[in-house]
């Protein structure tokens, strides 16, 4: 049997964010900046997800530091209104950076890795977003983050 092509380590820059689910986002972001002292790097409502979020960061000037993001639904029926009903507030996702979220999708897609979308969508600031299906990265939600013109 043939050993896969390894993915270009060119693909993956390092882990974007981790995705809270809480159920208020205000309440949240105070949590977060007032006792644990991040800040809040840029906030959204996202229509096409269901979801108003935040994205904190530490600050730290030059840092290649992960993010923290706060998904608060919109409505129930949105993914992570689905969430919050089935599992509560917690840890929803862990995004990687992808420098070329099509050749990811490809490569993952050609070792028989299920995407939840079967093109990327918009995600936070105008980035570029795809999920691998839980089951086929054992257990773990992982979304594939191409970041927007804007980062």
């Amino acid at each position: 049997m043939e050993t896969p092509a390894a993915v270009p380590d060119h693909l993956f820059v390092c882990v974007d964010h981790v995705g809270l689910a809480v159920p208020d986002l205000d309440e949240a972001i105070r949590f977060h900046t007032e006792v644990l002292g991040w800040r809040v790097l840029h906030r959204e409502t996202n229509e096409e997800q269901g979801v108003e979020e935040a994205m904190l960061g530490t600050g730290a000037q030059g840092a290649e530091n992960a993010q923290i993001q706060l998904l608060a639904p919109l409505r129930p029926e949105s993914a992570i209104g689905k969430f919050l009903d089935r599992s509560g507030p917690g840890l929803q996702q862990l995004a990687y950076r992808v420098t070329d979220i099509d050749a990811v999708c490809t490569v993952l897609r050609e070792r028989g890795v299920r995407l939840l979308y079967d093109e990327p969508r918009r995600g936070t600031a105008g980035s570029r977003i795809n999920f691998v299906h839980p089951k086929d990265a054992k257990g773990v939600l992982l979304e594939l983050v191409e970041q927007g013109a804007g980062h």
